[in-house]
C-alpha cells in the first residue's frame, strides 16, 4: 500500500474516473531514467498508440516537453505509470512517479493521474518481439510501447 505521505498516488491508482470527464486525447507516460515513453489516445479515448519519447535531462525540461505535447495535441488528461512492486508496495520509482506527477500538475491545466504499471515493460517487450522488432530498433521504441500499454490499461479500466 502506498505511504500516507503520498495520498494522491493511492487515490489515483484506485479511484476510477468517468470517461465522460475526458473528451479529447489522453496522454500516457512511462517514466524511465534515460527516456520518458509517450503514448496518446484517439479523441474518443478508445485506443492508445505510441507517440514518441522525451529524453531525460535537466528538469524542468521534461515538464516543459510534456506541457508542449498537451498543448499541441489538445490533451484532456495525463496518465503516468505508477511502478508498484508485485506485492503492491511503493518503492523509490513509485515515489519518483508521485513527485513527477505533482510537479507536472503545477505546469499543466489538465488532470494528472497515476496508474498501476506492473508488468507494462514486460508486455511491451512481448509485443515488440511478436512484431519482429529486434536490436537497436527495439530499444528505441520499448519506452513508448510501454506508455501505450499503460495508457491502454487505463482506458480499459475507465470504460
Amino acid at each position: 500500500m502506498p505511504s500516507a505521505a503520498f495520498p494522491r498516488a493511492c487515490e489515483s491508482c484506485s479511484a476510477p474516473t468517468s470517461m465522460a470527464q475526458t473528451t479529447g486525447p489522453v496522454l500516457g507516460l512511462d517514466l524511465g531514467d534515460a527516456r520518458i515513453g509517450v503514448a496518446i489516445s484517439d479523441p474518443e479515448a478508445r485506443t492508445a498508440v505510441p507517440l514518441g519519447t522525451i529524453h531525460v535531462g535537466q528538469p524542468p525540461g521534461e515538464l516543459k516537453a510534456v506541457a508542449a505535447l498537451v498543448a499541441e495535441h489538445e490533451v484532456r488528461r495525463i496518465v503516468i505509470g505508477y511502478p508498484l512492486s508485485m506485492s503492491g508496495r511503493s518503492g523509490e520509482r513509485a515515489h519518483h512517479a508521485t513527485a513527477f506527477a505533482e510537479a507536472l500538475r503545477a505546469v499543466v491545466d489538465v488532470p494528472v493521474e497515476l496508474h498501476d504499471e506492473r508488468l507494462s515493460t514486460a508486455e511491451a517487450e512481448r509485443r515488440l518481439a511478436a512484431a519482429g522488432v529486434t536490436g537497436p530498433g527495439r530499444r528505441r521504441v520499448v519506452d513508448q510501447t510501454a506508455a501505450a500499454v499503460i495508457l491502454g490499461s487505463w482506458l480499459d479500466a475507465h470504460r
